[in-house]
């Protein structure tokens, strides 16, 4: 006769914010592996993903938290590289105490069990997933109404801040006011850039910084700026627009995009 294979309990842990998604194990491990080999290049091989991601993962965490967890190193022995800060050493240690927490909690609540299938609805969490590359938290520092659509001013750093248009409605509906905190969005496909960091424009943002990566596909480039601050923005840009405007790392550049390409999220 065969074995009835016994059900084992598990789970995973996320660290959540007002029910915004912050921080899982895969971006802990990340964290880690950074720390150890000071590169993310040697980081993203330790943990089985592309260079790209890894480097992708670090800026979403940078841009969503007050503080960088991640800094890029100049000069030493081995002429530069990526750090982690203090927070970011912080980060780990907690999460890697809770992790710890998590799995003595389900061993003991396994034990317990008659039946898993019994609490599967119960321990089933959902969480908030976009296509937008560019995801910024910050504080809403004003708040202008229209007769239709309200303009936002969101600060996303020590001094830089993001426009957004949104309806009234959905104002109220966000419940948005000076003070409050947001998260805004913005496709990297809606992001144009030019080497002019004086040049003027209609569109409401302008962001200024430096040009940290190119990764060059078949027909389009994903072009990442260094805002400072620990902050950085995508934009994807056609291959002869990256060869007319004669980018290359460590160019200055600047970031624009209408207020109204700007996706705001109660947080």
């Amino acid at each position: 006769m065969a074995k009835t294979k016994q059900a084992r309990l598990t789970g995973n842990l996320f660290l959540l914010s007002e029910d915004q998604y912050a921080f899982s194990a895969a971006q802990i491990q990340l964290l880690q592996a950074v720390e150890a080999c000071g590169s993310i290049s040697a980081a993203a091989k330790q943990v089985g993903i592309s260079y790209k991601t890894a480097w992708d993962r670090v800026d979403a965490m940078n841009n969503m938290s007050e503080l960088p967890l991640v800094v890029r190193t100049t000069g030493g022995a081995r002429g530069g590289g990526t750090a982690i800060t203090d927070l970011g050493r912080e980060t780990i240690r907690g999460f890697v105490a809770l992790q710890e927490e998590h799995e003595n909690f389900l061993q003991r609540l396994g034990t317990r069990l008659h039946s898993i299938g019994d609490i599967a609805n119960f321990i089933r969490s959902e969480s908030v997933k976009t296509s937008a590359r560019n995801q910024f938290r910050g504080e809403v520092i004003q708040v202008t109404i229209g007769s239709v659509n309200a303009e936002v001013e969101l600060r996303i750093g020590t001094d830089q801040k993001l426009t957004a248009i949104i309806t009234n409605d959905s104002l109220q509906a966000l419940g948005l006011k000076a003070g409050a905190s947001a998260i805004a969005l913005v496709k990297a496909s809606w992001v144009l850039l030019s080497r002019d960091t004086k040049l003027q424009s209609s569109a409401r943002n302008k962001l200024v910084g430096t040009v940290s990566r190119i990764a060059t596909g078949a027909v389009n480039s994903d072009i990442t700026l260094d805002l400072g601050g620990g902050k950085s923005i995508s934009a994807i840009i056609t291959n002869d627009s990256v060869e007319h405007l004669a980018l290359k790392q460590g160019d200055s550049a600047c970031a624009f995009f209408k207020a109204s390409s700007v996706i705001l999220m109660g947080d």
